[in-house]
């Protein structure tokens, strides 16, 4: 089977010995022209890889900061069809890997298996689902896996050894390990606990394990790299590019870059 984008990077980043900076950000917010200049902006600050989130009308996992940004996109009439359109066109402009990070709902009302055919066809790379259980996504894995794309699954500090286990075979192109027992955008603690987790995870796999949620700065964001594989930041990253203007909003991004070795 040909490699994917992420199989790519992740492979490159080995190589070179670096860790993964994967930035989020809300498709359409507040508009889809905006979020082309924020990918192209990410790029240009060192992003590897980018989620692309889709906005939902019930966002269980989602703190306040991503909640406003998802209420805009729906007010600029975003959602998964829009969304995987965008794409579609963006892969003109960007050879980055395309994240998809999207509740369940969209996907069965699009159908799981026409998702899992279309979404490679528009240039998606992979997709994160927060609220599928990995024992419920193991049809639209595979189903996927057949047309190139990568379903991630997430772990979490609660997760026991099985379900890491379970996680960990499941997942294709990274492993999706949340640092804390939440929403996004509420305060990192890097435990014991979650180093171990991570550990863990490392030794029944060889796939790359990236952290998300609660990360904000560069110093956590160097604490993290030194844990896991690479560094997932969303919320601070969509309220910096709501209140930053362009030339603060690129400082930021370089001094997470510059923090993730």
């Amino acid at each position: 089977m040909t490699k994917g984008r992420l199989e790519k990077r992740f492979g490159l980043l080995k190589k070179e010995g670096r860790k993964a900076f994967i930035p989020y950000i809300m498709c359409g917010d507040p508009t889809l022209e905006k979020t082309g200049r924020m990918v192209r902006l990410l790029e240009e600050c060192g992003a590897d890889a980018i989620e692309l989130g889709v906005p939902f009308s019930d966002p269980l996992a989602d703190g306040a900061v991503i909640q406003a940004a998802g209420q805009r996109a729906l007010a600029a009439g975003v959602n998964l069809r829009v969304s995987m359109e965008f794409i579609k066109k963006l892969r003109d402009q960007t050879g980055l890997p395309l994240i998809l990070m999207t509740y369940y709902n969209p996907i069965f009302r699009y159908g799981e298996e026409a998702f899992a055919k279309d979404a490679p066809a528009c240039g998606v790379d992979g997709v994160i689902i927060p609220d599928l259980p990995v024992e419920e996504g193991l049809a639209i894995s595979g189903e996927a896996a057949r047309h190139g794309l990568d379903v991630i699954f997430l772990a979490a500090p609660t997760s026991g050894d099985d379900r890491l286990k379970k996680v960990a075979r499941a997942s294709r192109g990274f492993i999706y390990f949340v640092s804390i027992t939440g929403i996004t955008g509420a305060k990192l603690d890097v435990s014991d606990r979650l180093r171990a987790s991570v550990e863990k995870l490392k030794k029944v796999s060889k796939k790359p394990v990236m952290v998300g949620f609660g990360i904000s700065t560069p110093e956590e964001a160097a604490t993290v790299s030194s844990i896991a594989d690479g560094v997932v930041i969303g919320s601070a990253i969509v309220k910096a590019a709501g209140e930053l203007p362009e030339a603060r909003l690129r400082e930021y991004l370089l001094a997470l870059r510059a923090a993730i070795k």
